[in-house]
């Protein structure tokens, strides 16, 4: 095996790439802006220019590289064509025989984005020492990452690990940003958790903290925060919260059956509050077989995709 290798998390608004050793040790890492004009068309030169320039900048001819790998935020299929992603104007997209021309024709290996970072996870984070695992990422939306025997589940079409856009409501009205209705991360993400807040605020006269929050500025953590000062208003929230991802996670567990759930994105660093009623609620839907399911929080935070994304070339 040479003695280099990239890993590259490609987001909508930056990239991040990691050069490392094959013994899987980061060497550098760095960020570029994603450019999307022009329907992403220089995403790709971009990464492989400044993949380059790191070479320069440390001696390291294309020769020494082992390969690279690239976690994208749209569905992969396992043969490295990514299925459209429509935050970056990508259509069907060939992205690992593009970005292989552009870097000498080292190999390059493509993935979700989720799936990455669950990946990076189970090599050298919270997840660290199992070989099946559901990740769960809460941020501005929902993501997933489902890995078995250490290897990443594509899907037939690149869709495995969508958490977020499993239905969990039939009767509500809004909609999703994927154009459906009562979607997991309506309820579970950043946002979701914010448009909670509101529509209770809106609809109960009790007080609580949460009213003295500018309505336009309130966050996930505002009510994270209040929970945790016993507001009752909140606590309710966290409930609500608790009890769809609880049975979300139940039902994917009743056909993953995993080791451990890894619980990132940015509302995990509420800690202990959002992972004991997530598995309070788990615990009560889940089929008695994977009861014992572990809880583990995310520990590698935005470097997970880069680790993943490595991770599946070494």
């Amino acid at each position: 095996m040479k003695p280099y290798a990239f890993g590259i998390d490609l987001g909508g608004t930056t990239c991040k790439i990691g050069f490392f050793n094959t013994q899987g040790e980061v060497l550098d890492k760095w960020e570029i802006p994603t450019r999307k004009e022009e329907d992403g068309k220089y995403i790709l030169p971009d990464i492989a220019a400044s993949i380059k320039e790191k070479m320069a900048e440390k001696g390291v001819d294309i020769d020494q590289v082992w390969a690279a790998g690239i976690g994208v935020p749209g569905p992969a299929l396992e043969n490295g064509t990514v299925n459209e992603c429509v935050n970056l104007g990508w259509g069907v997209t060939p992205v690992n025989i593009v970005l292989s021309e552009l870097l000498g024709g080292i190999p390059v290996a493509v993935a979700n984005d989720a799936n990455a970072a669950a990946l990076g996870e189970l090599w050298k984070g919270g997840a660290r020492g199992y070989k099946d695992i559901v990740m769960v990422t809460l941020g501005t939306g929902v993501g997933g990452g489902i890995i078995l025997n250490s290897q990443i589940v594509h899907g037939t079409y690149g869709a495995a690990g969508e958490i977020g856009h499993m239905m969990m409501s039939t009767t509500e009205t809004e909609q999703c940003k994927c154009g459906k209705c009562g979607c997991l991360e309506q309820y579970c993400s950043a946002s979701g958790i914010v448009r909670m807040a509101r529509i209770k605020l809106a609809t109960v006269t009790r007080p609580s903290i949460l009213r003295e929050k500018d309505d336009v500025m309130l966050t996930a953590k505002d009510v994270f925060d209040a929970a945790k000062a016993e507001d009752p208003l909140a606590l309710e929230l966290i409930e609500e919260f608790g009890m769809t991802l609880g049975r979300a996670l139940s039902l994917i567990s009743s056909v993953v059956d995993p080791q451990a759930i890894v619980i990132g994105g940015g509302v995990s660093k509420a800690g202990k509050i959002l992972i004991d009623v997530v598995e309070k609620y788990y615990r009560k839907y889940v089929f008695l077989g994977s009861r014992d399911t572990k809880f583990v929080l995310a520990t590698l935070g935005n470097d997970a995709g880069m680790y993943g994304a490595v991770k599946m070339v070494l």
